[in-house]
């Protein structure tokens, strides 16, 4: 008994690698770059109609402005993140940030829908340095089971709130002000960053005898933005398009020749044993089709405030608050608290289940809802759902990792998180318009008025989107429930214990 009562007593020997009592303004650092990067991808998405007419896009060109973030930002995570393994953490995390405020300042001055774009890819290639950067350096500096459940939970919130507080700023921002402080809005925030970031963090150094994986950069990387970009065209050109199409398959022979060439890199761009640990893979892939959800929710709740219901973009915003309250309260309330007591997927799988309910409930929505009775009570069971997953998913995949392979497995985690978001802005907007073309023409014939039908057309193509993404939801908490079978922290292994690399 006596070696028991020993063992229980061990944890307070990782207080040296959290005894830095700066290391909680650390955390307000990163999560403050964090959230720039987050919001990033939704910020702009109020403003889109006004930049458009401001600087003539076309209806087929605008959204690249959307597009040229995602497809820079999912691309180029893995390289991202295997630079900030070999160059150091924070120090990319500092050329990520001045680099991020550089492409912002640079898209607010835009005077042509061309330098706009891309400014917007340059933000994303900046961000995808900028958030494995982030997450690592969390990662490194909470190791401690307690302190690392609340840094996380803290963190996922901003993950999974970060989207919806982009929708509140860039509401009050476009209306307020001026589009263009969309963008702007990153400088000011960037600087606090840095500031911090050199007199609050700390790093490890980078493995600088390590080589990059040039082959797995052009392999891995030319993959993911070959099939984001596919998903990206398929809105506008059709699944069955030869471009989409072509796009596609050369993703995925893309892919298989990484994934071949990274069994025999001598310094892989991502270590297999990273996705071959059923924990990290699950979590990877309940993170992705999460987000397949929560972005196609995004796209057309805003559209149904503003072109259904009449909200203006301040309005549009503020009706997201709920969902973003609700995220945070799972995340650093519930999930935070629970962690170290329950297994990850005690929490991941309900908090699913409890997002694909909330989207059920959006299915009843019709032209005349009431957003206090029809909506809000679908976004807080949203919010409570993805708060209860992304906190447990960010802290599971990155447990128990190596510390030069620490940049590269945040990388995976966010690369799952951008890749859902593309396809679930793509996929579930291709079935809804699909559905409301449908929808229309068979009532048209039928002589009803086109008054009537458009607008009933348009939200029963997004109902039908909806129970598409609440379908996704489930099969997210399923993977999470059969795939991630890690226990509780205080039953597993020290957080900073490395995985073993000889798997490769």
């Amino acid at each position: 008994m006596s070696i028991g009562r020993t063992s229980e007593a061990e944890p307070p020997r990782q207080a040296p690698e959290g005894t830095d009592p700066h290391r909680w303004w650390g955390l307000v650092v990163i999560a403050l770059a964090q959230l720039m990067v987050v919001l990033d991808a939704t910020i702009v998405n109020i403003a889109l109609p006004s930049a458009q007419r401001a600087l003539h896009m076309s209806d087929g060109n605008r959204q690249w402005v959307i597009t040229a973030y995602t497809l820079a930002f999912g691309g180029l995570l893995l390289l991202g993140g295997r630079v900030a393994d070999l160059v150091g953490r924070k120090r990319t995390f500092v050329i990520g940030l001045i680099g991020f405020a550089v492409a912002s300042a640079f898209g607010g001055a835009a005077t042509s829908s061309g330098m706009l774009f891309g400014a917007r890819a340059l933000q994303g290639a900046f961000a995808a340095v900028l958030a494995p950067s982030a997450l690592s350096l969390l990662t490194t500096t909470f190791t401690d089971p307690r302190e690392r459940g609340k840094a996380f939970g803290i963190y996922g919130a901003l993950a999974g709130s970060g989207s919806a507080i982009g929708f509140i700023v860039g509401g009050l921002l476009t209306q307020y002000l001026n589009w263009r402080w969309c963008l702007y809005v990153n400088v000011p925030i960037a600087v606090l960053a840095v500031l911090g970031a050199f007199a609050l963090l700390h790093d490890r150094p980078g493995h600088r005898e390590a080589r990059l994986d040039v082959p797995g950069v052009l392999l891995g990387c030319g993959g993911l933005v070959a099939i984001v970009y596919g998903f990206s065209e398929a809105q506008p050109r059709g699944w069955s398009d030869p471009l989409v199409l072509a796009l596609f398959t050369a993703g995925a022979a893309l892919l298989t020749a990484f994934v071949w060439w990274q069994n025999r890199a001598p310094s892989p761009l991502l270590p297999l044993h990273i996705i071959k640990d059923r924990n990290r893979a699950g979590c990877f892939l309940t993170m992705m089709l999460a987000t397949i959800g929560m972005f196609g929710l995004f796209l057309f709740m805003t559209y149904y405030l503003q072109t259904v219901l009449g909200y203006s973009p301040v309005r549009t915003g503020l009706a997201y608050l709920p969902l973003t309250a609700a995220i945070i309260t799972g995340s650093t309330q519930i999930s935070a608290r629970l962690l170290h007591r329950v297994a990850p997927r005690m929490l991941m799988t309900p908090g699913m289940v409890l997002a694909a309910g909330g989207m059920t409930l959006l299915t009843r929505m019709t032209v005349h809802s009431s957003y206090t009775t029809d909506i809000l009570p679908a976004l807080l069971l949203m919010g409570l759902g993805m708060g209860l997953t992304f906190m447990p998913v960010f802290a599971t995949a990155t447990s128990g990792v190596a510390a030069r392979d620490a940049g590269v497995t945040s990388a995976t985690v966010n690369t799952s998180q951008q890749v859902g978001g593309s396809i679930g802005t793509a996929l579930l907007n291709t079935i809804a318009t699909t559905s409301s073309a449908a929808y229309i023409t068979a009532r048209l014939r039928t002589g009803a008025p086109k008054a009537l039908v458009v607008p009933a057309g348009v939200v029963h193509g997004y109902t039908i989107a909806i129970w598409w993404a609440a379908g996704v939801m489930l099969l997210a908490g399923l993977t999470a429930g059969l795939m991630v079978t890690a226990r509780a922290p205080k039953h597993a292994a020290p957080a900073d214990a490395p995985v073993p690399e000889s798997v490769t």
